[in-house]
């Protein structure tokens, strides 16, 4: 598409020119500097996540686990887009009614798997591919990522959690927690 100036825009810059004929110039000692400007990336990047997920349930000293369901990073962002990484977390898992107890958040575990789908170019990488690099959630981790500018991308995968019961300190019950998908 071919822009063409306005006559409000030609004026402006004939009336930019005239002034620069007219002031001064810089003093002979004086450095240049280099002014950037970042344009921002059009469309967005953005990820979904199962809503609500049951794990079950299990003994005091047992464990459960159970996939998530799909997680979906679509990446839009033009142009160049590319490189993203989706982090997860957790908060702790309480039992609300009496009397209320807590499994700490680092008694879940989270393992991504491979990528159940991907489209477009560049590298999508597992932040766990397998059960036995499972980590625990009571740090946020890193779920996926994508390296490189490839244009528009995104990736699924069908994360595992796993949730440790601890032996002491708990009460038969429904305990809830919040597990959060986020990317950058």
């Amino acid at each position: 598409m071919l822009l063409r100036p306005t006559p409000l825009t030609t004026a402006t810059v004939l009336a930019i020119s005239a002034l620069q004929g007219a002031l001064p110039g810089p003093p002979a000692a004086a450095a240049p500097s280099l002014a950037t400007y970042t344009l921002a990336r059009a469309g967005s990047l953005t990820i979904s996540a199962p809503v609500a997920v049951s794990l079950g349930s299990a003994a005091p000293g047992g464990r459960r686990s159970a996939p998530l369901g799909t997680v979906t990073v679509t990446d839009h962002r033009d142009p160049g887009a590319g490189v993203w990484t989706a982090t997860v977390s957790s908060t702790d898992y309480t039992r609300t009614t009496a009397p209320v107890v807590t499994i700490g958040r680092a008694n879940m575990s989270y393992w991504s798997g491979p990528a159940t789908d991907t489209q477009g170019g560049g590298t999508f990488i597992p932040g766990q591919p397998t059960a036995a690099s499972s980590v625990t959630l009571a740090v946020p981790r890193t779920a996926f990522s994508h390296t490189a500018q490839a244009g528009v991308n995104n990736a699924s995968w069908n994360p595992t959690l796993v949730l440790s019961v601890p032996f002491a300190g708990v009460s038969s019950g429904a305990y809830t927690g919040v597990v959060t998908h986020s990317v950058a």
